[in-house]
């Protein structure tokens, strides 16, 4: 997936109300940009971080950058736009790259399930059961390699467990995908520490037949694509 707009770098100055960061462009003039990202981004969002911005010319939108990337300086990369995932994965789905789905014709976004949920997407496909997909973005790393979901407290993300449960034991695929938007992490784990409901919820799910997978992402200034399957700790 390539960014609709060639990215420009810049210098966070601070990221606040969670959907704005003040920024400061390489020319020295300052702007806010729009953070698409309710979570924590626990160690993404000190000031002076580099990172890499979207400018837009849509009169509708007030902001006229979006916050895309962390920049590590190491050739690394994190993205931390939440909505980046499952464009990203729409478009893996649809081409048939992801192994585990590839027999799937059929690619529906955003369809109503559960209580009052919508799922992210729902593949269909001739004898085969329905497979329920739920995407989680991932950005939190606290130990080099290994990234961390979630990075705060997510009841959200417990309903979400317990209706794919539901899902898996009517016997459809429910599956939780993990999309780490990082370019240096090579495996996946639960931070039980940040939100134990959300463990035990995760640890039910995977007992009712939730399967569990996660793919890392191949991401420059340019682009951001799924890249390989990671491990789970």
């Amino acid at each position: 997936m390539r960014f609709q707009t060639p990215l420009v770098p810049a210098t966070l100055i601070r990221r606040y109300k969670r959907f704005l960061a003040d920024i400061r462009l390489d020319d020295g003039t300052e702007a806010v940009a729009h953070c698409a990202n309710p979570g924590s981004m626990m160690g993404l969002a000190d000031p002076g971080t580099r990172i890499w911005v979207e400018p837009n010319d849509d009169p509708k939108k007030k902001l006229k950058y979006g916050w895309r990337l962390v920049d590590h300086g190491d050739g690394h990369f994190t993205g931390v736009d939440t909505g980046l995932p499952n464009r990203a994965l729409k478009a893996a789905l649809k081409a048939g790259e992801i192994p585990e789905f590839s027999a799937y014709a059929e690619v529906l976004p955003e369809q109503k399930y559960g209580d009052k949920s919508r799922i992210d997407f729902l593949l269909r496909g001739p004898g085969l059961p329905d497979a329920y997909i739920e995407v989680k973005s991932v950005t939190l790393c606290r130990t080099p390699g290994l990234a961390e979901f979630p990075d705060s407290v997510t009841a959200r993300g417990a309903k979400h467990l317990a209706e794919l449960a539901k899902m898996a034991q009517n016997r459809h695929r429910a599956v939780l995908f993990y999309l780490v938007q990082r370019t240096d992490c090579t495996r996946v784990a639960v931070a039980a520490d940040i939100d134990p409901v959300y463990a035990e919820a995760f640890a039910a799910a995977q007992q009712f037949g939730v399967e569990i997978l996660a793919y890392d992402t191949r991401i420059t200034s340019e682009t951001l694509v799924i890249g390989r399957k990671l491990a789970l700790s």
